[in-house]
């Protein structure tokens, strides 16, 4: 199966590259990483991130679980969707699909801002039946105020032309400015982890998935069907995330029947990369705890 151009170039260094294979899967080339034995768990990253983001939680998790790590569309490495199939539905559907073609059948979820949303979506429209859903600070509800109105419209609007993901891959791919954009969600990355997003928002075939899926995002509706979730849900809070409120999850909590809530104090919106240990140790307390 040939190999993406952008894999060719960066495989070498990347992480778990040897745990890396690609899937034909929804008429489109998946980029997975898969570990170990046991109960199955999938791993799903956020908007703008890619399945590097479980560089260091891979190898903790993989001695206990099979563990999956996708690329989601139009992110890393993984082909792009086109339209209104970045919506979350159709982000659920295509990776419903994957799951199929791989017989992968995961009895527990892990999901991290908007994948966290994706899982649950997954699980309400009975593609998968976990044992439990555990969001690291998922974005499960709008923006507050006019933020919330115009996200959807302004990113639908920047994703409209080819050549605005290549500016802003130019533009936004230095050093210097992608460490600020994460230092403004409140978690700290060593020198690796910044450099790996450097090499992500240099492509801008990325920039481009990123944007694709904001653009498409209806979280007013999702949130009208969280008291559906019949699953437990696990919300890991990173209590310094600044990117979503810490008392979203507050809220969450209060309209899933399910949930429990789990602080990890001092840690902000990309929790589990900034302390891989502290987070893989409270997603394996949850699993364990599940009776599965």
């Amino acid at each position: 199966m040939n190999e993406p151009d952008g894999w060719l170039r960066e495989r070498a260094t990347w992480p778990h590259h040897e745990r890396s294979r690609f899937v034909d899967a929804a008429g489109m080339r998946w980029h997975v990483q898969e570990a170990g034995a046991g109960p199955a768990m999938l791993l799903i990253h956020g908007t703008g991130a890619s399945s590097h983001s479980w560089r260091d939680l891979l190898p903790i998790l993989s001695r206990d679980y099979h563990v999956l790590a996708i690329d989601l569309p139009g992110h890393g490495f993984t082909d792009p969707l086109h339209g209104s199939r970045t919506s979350i539905a159709g982000m659920s559907e295509a990776v419903g699909s994957l799951l199929r073609v791989l017989g992968f059948d995961p009895l527990y979820g892990v999901g991290h801002s908007a994948g966290a949303v994706i899982l649950c979506r997954l699980a309400l429209d009975r593609r998968i039946a976990p044992c439990v859903l555990i969001s690291i600070n998922g974005a499960f509800l709008p923006l507050a105020g006019a933020a919330g109105v115009l996200f959807a419209p302004i990113a639908r609007l920047l994703s409209s032309g080819s050549w605005l993901p290549r500016l802003i891959a130019s533009r936004a791919g230095n050093r210097a400015s992608v460490a600020r954009v994460i230092a403004g969600t409140g978690s700290h990355l060593d020198s690796a982890g910044v450099d790996l997003y450097v090499r992500l928002v240099r492509n801008p075939s990325h920039v481009a998935g990123a944007l694709a899926m904001m653009s498409h995002w209806d979280l007013y509706a999702f949130e009208r069907e969280l008291p559906k979730i019949a699953a437990p849900l696990a919300l890991v809070v990173g209590e310094n995330d600044r990117t979503v409120p810490p008392n979203q999850a507050l809220t969450v909590q209060r309209r899933v029947a399910r949930a429990t809530l789990h602080s990890l104090p001092g840690l902000g919106h990309l929790a589990h990369e900034e302390k891989p240990e502290t987070a893989a140790r409270e997603i394996l307390k949850i699993c364990a705890a599940s009776g599965c």
